[in-house]
């Protein structure tokens, strides 16, 4: 079998349509190990959905139009405690604030075409910008970049399918609104072992005890906003003796 494309007449395809197809081939080979994890995900979050009480079409909807894995968890429980819009709204802020980080090295000047920039922009999720961050970015074509992003978000949204459909034949599954608690648990610790930083998770600890104590009912969005305040005073004051001690 020739390793060129062909044409339907059996001629060589032109350059151009060989790139865009080792373009997709490359992206789908490097989104392939990522996106079994996701997808395993995705399921854990239709089958949520269901057992939480919300009709299937729920899941695509979320994946599909929110698109960012912990803040969806997270809006399943909000929506079925009717939380109010500002607490939604200020929840996502905290959660997907990361993101306009992600703009500085993602390279998002390579995607050409305004439909394209703005899917780039809503697709650009952590494991999008982990397997275009570690790279230069003349490596990625515009189609590569998009390829990668469509198939990630194919395997998100076709895992949550899977367990939305599948979670309307089985019954009750207790204890699977821990789910992200145990995700961001384990995400924590594996954190924590890499970056050896102990004041970090004892500064969330101490935020998310006190926010319990003064505001009960809206513990996760006073816990986060005190957090990400505690982590700027601290960097205020730990920086300059780095500097100085360099």
């Amino acid at each position: 079998m020739s390793s060129h494309m062909r044409t339907a007449r059996g001629e060589p395809a032109p350059p151009q349509d060989r790139k865009r197809a080792s373009d997709i081939r490359l992206a789908l080979a490097e989104t392939l190990p990522v996106g079994v994890g996701m997808f395993s995900l995705g399921i854990t979050f239709g089958l949520l959905v269901v057992q939480s009480g919300l009709a299937w079409w729920w899941t695509p909807l979320f994946s599909g139009l929110i698109y960012a894995g912990s803040l969806e968890f997270l809006l399943v429980g909000m929506l079925m405690a009717a939380s109010p819009l500002v607490s939604i709204a200020l929840t996502t802020l905290l959660v997907n604030f990361r993101h306009v980080f992600y703009s500085l090295s993602f390279p998002l000047h390579r995607v050409r075409g305004k439909v394209a920039k703005t899917y780039a922009v809503f697709a650009l999720i952590d494991e999008a910008y982990a397997l275009t961050a570690t790279r230069p970015a003349d490596s990625f074509s515009s189609l590569r970049i998009i390829a990668t992003q469509v198939s990630l978000q194919s395997y998100w949204v076709g895992g949550g399918l899977v367990g939305a459909l599948t979670g309307r034949a089985l019954p009750t599954i207790d204890g699977l609104d821990f789910t992200l608690t145990s995700l961001f648990t384990v995400l924590a610790i594996e954190a924590c072992r890499s970056g050896r930083d102990l004041p970090a998770p004892l500064l969330a600890a101490g935020c998310g005890l006190f926010a319990q104590l003064v505001a009960p009912g809206q513990m996760l969005v006073v816990a986060m906003t005190l957090y990400v305040l505690a982590l700027l005073v601290r960097y205020r004051f730990t920086r300059p003796q780095e500097h100085t001690n360099a």
